[in-house]
């Protein structure tokens, strides 16, 4: 099970004991708001996105943003495509749901970046590898533990949109 694995990982630094697992769903921002008290925008949602190098990127953002094609586009130099849930699993081992940058299997080609829209926060609430699972932690926190290449600004901010 992915959440085990993510375990594993949070083990050897440390941290495991913040995972928290609810006995409802945290699947979607909506569910993993109401599960933690939290407005949805708190959220940090793991957007999974197809790699032209036969890889994957994961852009972690807050709940509430939606990614902005133009700035994917010059960002990554490509088009945003999102993986299908089955390359989902296939690149990080963890089901639609309980995707995170925890715990990602070796030799997958995955980048990870972390969106500028996560940092209006002081802490977040990304998933831990299950439907059901999440850990409080700050961006920087984030940033680190989930590897992350860079910081990026692809999604547009949800307050500002008409």
């Amino acid at each position: 099970m992915a959440i085990e694995q993510v375990r594993e990982y949070f083990n050897e630094l440390g941290i495991a004991d913040r995972i928290l697992e609810f006995s409802v769903s945290s699947a979607t921002v909506d569910l993993a708001a109401e599960a933690l008290g939290v407005i949805p925008d708190r959220i940090c949602k793991s957007l999974s996105f197809h790699d032209r190098s036969e890889g994957a990127i994961i852009v972690c953002a807050s709940g509430l943003a939606r990614v902005d094609n133009r700035k994917f586009k010059d960002t990554f130099e490509q088009k945003a495509k999102m993986l299908s849930a089955d390359d989902v699993f296939r690149y990080t081992g963890h089901p639609v749901g309980g995707v995170c940058p925890f715990a990602l299997p070796d030799g997958r080609n995955v980048r990870v970046y972390m969106d500028e829209s996560l940092k209006k926060y002081d802490t977040i609430f990304p998933a831990c590898g299950s439907a059901n699972s999440a850990i409080e932690i700050s961006p920087d926190e984030l940033f680190e533990v989930g590897k992350a290449l860079d910081w990026v600004d692809v999604c547009k901010d949800p307050e500002n949109e008409n």
